[in-house]
């Protein structure tokens, strides 16, 4: 069977892109990762990127938006990227990104979209406004990548129930399991030919 080829791009610790790679190492899923893409010189994802030699690239973006996007794009077509997974990459892509691998982009995000989603919600402040909420429920959503934040089609969600007893910590720790969990097997429906690229 033909091995998918990944690339990430990840802003801070790449949680999802972790367990993505550790998912590939265990034969758990067949995929590879080709590159890692950072748009901070020292997000902690590039020391496991070095530790599990994949390849890496940093690619500056405050500034210069425009070329930013045309060398990321030019970087995903030279690895032969056929799907690029974000892990909490913090910047929106750009049109010759987005057009090039139009439905080979996904994104995990840590609430129930489209509820908590949209510029500025990410991370801990994804879970702060659902436990200001009330809401009974959260969990990760997968979805297609496109101009806007948070905005592209679904593809898979599952849900975690809140605890009376939760505190933002805990939210986080146990939708990061979802976000993992859910990633991995929407990376592999995509890889054994369950879901067909480019996604719709």
């Amino acid at each position: 069977m033909k091995t998918l080829r990944i690339a990430a791009l990840a802003s801070n610790n790449g949680s999802s892109f972790r367990a993505i790679a550790d998912a590939i190492a265990i034969g758990r899923l067949s995929a590879s990762i080709s590159l890692l893409v950072s748009n901070r010189i020292n997000a902690p994802a590039f020391d496991y990127a070095k530790a599990h030699r994949i390849p890496a690239l940093y690619i500056p973006t405050k500034g210069v938006e425009a070329e930013a996007d045309e060398v990321l794009k030019e970087a995903l077509v030279a690895a032969d990227t056929e799907l690029v997974i974000l892990s909490g990459y913090l910047r929106r892509l750009g049109p010759k990104t987005l057009s090039t691998f139009e439905g080979r982009i996904l994104n995990v995000h840590p609430a129930l979209l489209p509820r908590h989603g949209g510029a500025g919600m990410y991370g801990r402040k994804v879970h702060q406004a659902v436990l200001d909420a009330r809401e009974p429920v959260t969990g990760a959503t997968i979805h297609l990548v496109d101009a806007e934040y948070d905005h592209g089609r679904i593809i898979a969600a599952t849900e975690v129930r809140i605890n009376p007893s939760d505190d933002v910590a805990a939210i986080e720790r146990r939708v990061m399991q979802a976000e993992n969990d859910l990633f991995i097997q929407t990376v592999q429906r995509v890889a054994v030919g369950e879901l067909s690229l480019p996604l719709q």
